[in-house]
């Protein structure tokens, strides 16, 4: 009689999607890493991976955890991923969710040296109207509880 296979339950979920995630479906979001990971300005280092936006909600969230955790769960040291919703208000005519992810984007480029580690875009970008839209001071705020 063949050897029986073993079975291991893993104590921590996978992915846990809460009810935030299906609010608004025009949403920003921010993966955090388990560990700090340097950037290149001088003793900076912070949880934050990857920043996104959605319009389809908590669906394109899941997507991009399987996408961005295969990219970044390879480095030695990080064990996992978690994944936080920022939203904003809206405003007639403005697709505030998306200047929202990018001026937190370049915010943090400002304050670290290089956009997130698992965004490719951003490394060039500028200021254009998100400074009418979000106060730096609130949008540090954001940064420095997801660092």
């Amino acid at each position: 009689m063949p050897k029986k296979l073993k079975i291991k339950l893993h104590k921590h979920p996978s992915i846990t999607i809460h009810r935030a995630a299906f609010g608004d479906d025009k949403l920003v979001y921010i993966a955090r890493a388990n560990k700090k990971i340097d950037y290149p300005t001088f003793r900076n280092k912070s949880r934050i991976a990857y920043i996104g936006t959605t319009k389809k909600g908590a669906r394109r969230i899941a997507s991009s955890a399987a996408w961005k955790g295969e990219q970044l769960l390879y480095d030695y040291g990080m064990k996992h991923l978690e994944f936080h919703i920022i939203t904003c208000t809206r405003r007639s005519g403005v697709n505030s969710w998306r200047k929202l992810e990018r001026a937190l984007i370049i915010r943090f480029r400002e304050r670290f040296g290089s956009p997130p580690k698992a965004n490719k875009a951003g490394k060039f970008w500028r200021w254009k109207d998100e400074k009418h839209y979000f106060s730096q001071n609130k949008l540090d705020q954001v940064i420095d509880a997801m660092s």
